[in-house]
């Protein structure tokens, strides 16, 4: 039978008229929400998760969350402090570039109080992509925006185009070049991907693929890959301050990325996420950053959380959400994180040999408060233990739960 408009709009008010006579447009509290099982109420004090900054960005935001601001506003002071910092070669201006030499800037952000969310990806030339993600979700109708046509909207929006690739960037970048591996190759998760044969000069003139996790017997070749390339710096002139730093960069390419959620005392919640995304990387290449879900979710009546490691595994458990996801059925929020990371692991049936060439941590805020920070392994390749940054009245490091136990052998030779 054929539908013409008048029928449509007669179904359509009665349909109205069945609704308003049930009362289902009447807006759901927390507790009749589908699958929420959990209520949680706003804690006496503001609260701040996020990484180690090495400045004093997180106390300055706190001390915007006690003044009343909006807590995204909160969030992206702390974003763009280390988008600002050419030091901090994960993010913004400094950060690493992809193989071409170009940097390429994911981020995302999730507004709890309007439930609105933003996101940019693959963005050139432009230095705040936390702040350009805000400037999409409130001056457009959409939630992601890419590459060129992203760059062009921050520049129509105000934003100035600058050459976000440093000097000391580049050089990390061009060791790389001379002595490193792309991604031009099957991952951990393809059948055909093998672990490599061995770490020892006697290989082919490039880096063997380096776990992030090594074993005790990995440990000597891989201390031969390292003077290799630190003498390789030394000869194309890398100056010995940075020549430490930009021979870990190419053995342990950064996955990039801070991650923060703010909750205030009225419970409003945001949280964001900004990265110059994995070194090297093929261009256009997006990880899990600029994913709703994935390197960011916050939901205003539970919780928010976010990531930062191998974007690809996050994407596939869309660990984010999954978080979130648990909170609302009552867990705490390590228990959300530990049940995110097990799911990474069961990708791999377990298997230490591919988990090893791994790095995940996620940081998590429950609208009351609680909050906790979880990593796949309990330390860096270098061996120190993974740390992360809480701040509800005492700035603070905390010591991450984990699913693995790291190396406590250093592999670092200088």
């Amino acid at each position: 039978m054929s539908t013409t408009r008048r029928n449509f709009l007669s179904a359509g008010a009665l349909i109205a008229a069945a609704a308003a006579g049930s009362g289902i447009d009447e807006p759901l509290d927390a507790q009749s929400q589908p699958g929420s099982t959990a209520r949680y109420e706003p804690p006496r004090h503001p609260v701040i998760v996020t990484r180690e900054t090495g400045d004093n960005s997180v106390a300055e935001a706190y001390t915007m969350l006690e003044q009343g601001a909006d807590t995204l506003d909160s969030a992206l002071h702390i974003c763009q402090a280390r988008e600002d910092d050419p030091t901090d070669h994960s993010v913004g201006y400094g950060g690493l570039p992809n193989e071409d030499g170009v940097v390429e800037l994911d981020a995302c952000v999730m507004h709890g109080p309007t439930r609105q969310a933003g996101s940019v990806g693959a963005v050139q030339d432009v230095r705040h992509a936390a702040l350009l993600a805000k400037c999409v979700m409130e001056n457009t109708s959409h939630v992601m925006m890419v590459g060129k046509g992203a760059k062009k909207f921050a520049i129509d929006e105000g934003f100035r185009k600058e050459n976000l690739l440093t000097g000391d960037a580049r050089k990390i970048w061009l060791l790389w070049k001379a002595q490193g591996n792309g991604w031009w190759k099957p991952g951990i998760d393809s059948p055909a991907w093998k672990p490599p044969s061995g770490c020892s000069r006697a290989e082919a003139s490039n880096l063997s693929p380096v776990p992030r996790h090594p074993r005790p017997e990995d440990v000597d070749g891989i201390v031969q890959q390292m003077r290799r390339l630190y003498a390789l710096a030394d000869r194309m002139g890398i100056e010995p301050r940075l020549r430490q730093e930009a021979v870990l960069q190419v053995m342990w390419p950064t996955t990039g990325t801070i991650h923060v959620s703010t909750l205030n005392t009225k419970g409003e919640m945001s949280g964001a996420t900004t990265t110059s995304g994995l070194a090297w990387k093929i261009p256009g290449r997006l990880g899990d950053s600029p994913i709703i879900g994935a390197g960011c979710y916050t939901d205003q009546e539970i919780g928010s959380a976010g990531a930062t490691g191998n974007g690809e595994e996050n994407i596939k458990v869309a660990g984010a959400h999954t978080i979130v996801d648990r909170m609302r059925a009552g867990a705490s929020p390590r228990e959300a994180g530990m049940e995110a990371l097990r799911r990474i692991a069961h990708n791999y049936n377990y298997d230490m040999e591919k988990l090893r060439y791994l790095d995940m941590m996620y940081y998590i805020l429950r609208r009351d408060g609680a909050y906790a920070g979880v990593s796949l392994w309990s330390t860096h390749g270098t061996s120190q233990r993974k740390k992360f940054v809480v701040h509800d009245g005492t700035l603070r490091t905390e010591l991450c739960d984990y699913l693995f136990e790291g190396s406590t052998q250093s592999v670092h030779p200088f």
